[in-house]
């Protein structure tokens, strides 16, 4: 998943940055307010994890404008050494999903952004499943029976995407931006196979265990995960 973080102490951010890579987290940067206000517009996030402390820019102002704007959708957490409860309160009014206060834990962080991913699609426990195959998220492996199925870093990343958005048409840059970051993007490649290859290969995986296609092709736009009841 792609991650916006917004801070103006570059080695806290890099840290951080460290620590939610090592956690299969795409990161991308901000030290200044317009610089955020530049990437939320041209970028999509998934998470967007946001310093009050700005140098240019109050943050709660930055927050207003990501929940008008392109990244509406995008999770965010404050993470700030201003930790009033009129600045959380202030915060949590303006559409934060949460708030911590420096200094904080980055295990606790991710867990937190673990939960919010969870609750935000409906997911009440560790593991997804579709048919008799079994995701489970904290292993990252994929079972069909007692029988695992072996994905790459990034088939299992594109197929647990594909499945939390499932029944909904997922265009080949939104599967870009939120699985590989901006690695496509800086190639220009969002119209190549680059996402087609790894589709396809996960088809062949989940065909050796179960004949149904999971995966709908949606022709000039991207894919869909089949709702259960439509495989």
């Amino acid at each position: 998943m792609n991650v916006l973080i917004v801070e103006d102490d570059e080695a806290l951010a890099q840290e951080l940055a460290l620590y939610l890579q090592h956690e299969h987290y795409h990161c991308d940067f901000a030290r200044t307010g317009a610089s955020a206000s530049e990437k939320l517009y041209v970028n999509e996030y998934d998470f967007v994890l946001l310093d009050l402390g700005l140098p240019d820019q109050d943050g709660l102002q930055l927050l207003a404008e990501a929940r008008q704007q392109h990244n509406s959708q995008a999770s965010i957490i404050i993470l700030s050494a201003r930790g009033s409860v009129d600045d959380r309160i202030s915060g949590l009014q303006l559409g934060a999903d949460d708030y911590l206060p420096k200094p904080y834990s980055l295990m606790e962080l991710a867990s937190r952004m673990q939960a919010i991913t969870r609750r935000k699609h409906g997911v009440t426990q560790d593991t997804l499943s579709f048919g008799d195959f079994v995701i489970n998220l904290s292993e990252r492996t994929l079972r069909h029976g007692s029988t695992e199925v072996v994905l790459t870093r990034r088939e299992f990343d594109l197929l647990h995407y594909l499945l939390l958005h499932r029944g909904r048409v997922l265009t080949r840059m939104q599967l870009s931006e939120h699985i590989w970051g901006n690695m496509i993007s800086d190639r220009d490649d969002h119209d190549s196979n680059f996402i087609d290859v790894h589709v396809k290969n996960i088809r062949k995986k989940l065909a050796a265990h179960d004949p149904r296609d999971w995966v709908d092709t949606v022709r000039g736009i991207g894919y869909r995960f089949k709702p259960t009841q439509e495989a």
